[in-house]
């Protein structure tokens, strides 16, 4: 409505002073419902456009001078709100020009601050790094094979440490035992500031009687024994802050290098515990074959697993993603690793190497092209040692848990009294 004498100020030009310079007064008064195209007002909210909005007062009631001034107040409340009250409550004038209700953050579209900078979520790979580090970390190896495949001399070559059961005490003219009697020697190593328990579970006595049946029964046992003892800390009201992990991670299968194939006994050892723990196949002593007989060693051996329908690690089915995939495709084609361990050094070269003496020369552990130890220390230790831990975690505790829970309709919760440590 148009009263006369009154003067009315577009509302597409309330904009603060540094942003537009000052309009020129129309000397004809706009349409107030239909704001102009570059107005920052849309047209909604009470008071604008008759809509329902409340009427204007007359323009005595409030005197403006024209040209005058307000700053305008930027706030977060809706643009519609804003601009109801400004015209209802300030007549003809713009909120801005007449000092009225103009809190609703009238400009706040057109002034977009941005949300940009360096906020530190790339410090969380840091924190947990410290974190692990003061905590340490447990790593548990099992290996299995009949006496004279160079078990213990193998693991001490891994870890370049006296850790196997023999350094740790046991006589060279200790006669084997008659059944399988599971001994494991734990050690503390540390390298570069990182703390790692490393837990060495030795068979001994396996495979070296004239009567083999369900010699594997010891042995599983024993790793259903860890996953026991580890879910019954699990379901205890009150559970310790870290949990001690005594589960075997990893399995060290050792083939004889007979370099025709596998045994009866090897082939029902690794399918029956294939779904229990992460079983890796090597093939001890190969520098008593030539390069050729080691090639077709390994192939017939491949060949025979996947006729037995034995999975050995690393799983296919574990792969996570095209990247995993390729990485452990190429070390399926690899293994079984053909391997030679020794704890002995010599002079090759002008350098100190780990190797085996021979009548025709040195045997180097180290050297890729005389045999794949190389080759397993990085797949065991420097690239799926963790990955060895979360399969173990996730896949094989997991299937152990599920079964037990179902059959006992749940396991009953213990007290730190009846939890005794397994002295085998």
């Amino acid at each position: 409505m148009y009263y006369p004498g009154s003067v009315y100020v577009d509302m597409s030009d309330v904009v603060p002073p540094e942003v537009r310079p000052k309009p020129a007064v129309p000397a004809k008064p706009p349409n107030v419902g239909a704001p102009s195209p570059s107005s920052p007002f849309p047209p909604q909210g009470p008071g604008i456009g008759g809509g329902g909005g409340v009427s204007a007062p007359p323009p005595s009631a409030i005197p403006v001078p024209i040209g005058s001034h307000v700053p305008v107040h930027i706030s977060s409340h809706s643009v519609g709100h804003g601009v109801g009250h400004g015209v209802g409550h300030g007549g003809s004038h713009s909120a801005a020009h007449n000092g009225g209700h103009a809190h609703s953050g009238s400009l706040s579209s057109g002034g977009g601050s941005t949300l940009l900078g360096y906020i530190g979520i790339d410090t969380i790979i840091e924190q947990m790094r410290k974190k692990t580090m003061k905590t340490g970390f447990d790593f548990n190896i099992m290996v299995v094979g009949h006496s004279g495949l160079g078990k213990s001399t193998l693991v001490n070559t891994l870890f370049k440490s006296q850790v196997s059961r023999r350094s740790a005490g046991w006589a060279r003219d200790e006669k084997i035992p008659k059944t399988i009697e599971i001994k494991a020697v734990s050690h503390v190593l540390e390298e570069g500031g990182v703390k790692m328990k490393l837990t060495v579970v030795d068979t001994p006595g396996f495979g070296d009687q004239i009567n083999n049946d369900n010699c594997w029964e010891p042995i599983s046992k024993y790793i259903n024994e860890q996953y026991e003892k580890f879910l019954k800390e699990e379901v205890n009201i009150t559970r310790k802050k870290r949990i001690p992990d005594t589960r075997v991670h990893c399995c060290l299968y050792f083939i004889s290098p007979t370099g025709h194939s596998l045994r009866q006994l090897d082939v029902e050892f690794m399918k029956r515990l294939s779904h229990s723990v992460n079983i890796i196949p090597v093939i001890a002593k190969s520098d008593t074959m030539t390069i050729e007989e080691r090639q077709e060693f390994k192939q017939r051996v491949r060949k025979e697993l996947e006729m037995g329908g034995i999975e050995f690690y690393p799983q296919k089915e574990f792969d996570e993603d095209m990247e995993d995939k390729s990485d452990n495709d190429k070390i399926r084609e690899a293994m079984p690793f053909a391997v030679v361990g020794s704890d002995k050094e010599y002079q090759v070269n002008g350098k100190r190497v780990l190797g085996r003496k021979t009548a025709w020369g040195i045997v180097e552990v180290e050297n890729p092209n005389h045999c794949e130890f190389a080759l397993l220390r990085d797949f065991l230790i420097r690239s799926h040692l963790q990955d060895l831990k979360e399969v173990t975690h996730n896949i094989h505790y997991e299937t152990y848990r599920a079964k037990r829970l179902n059959e006992n309709g749940g396991l009953h919760p213990i007290s730190t009294n009846d939890t005794q440590e397994s002295n085998l």
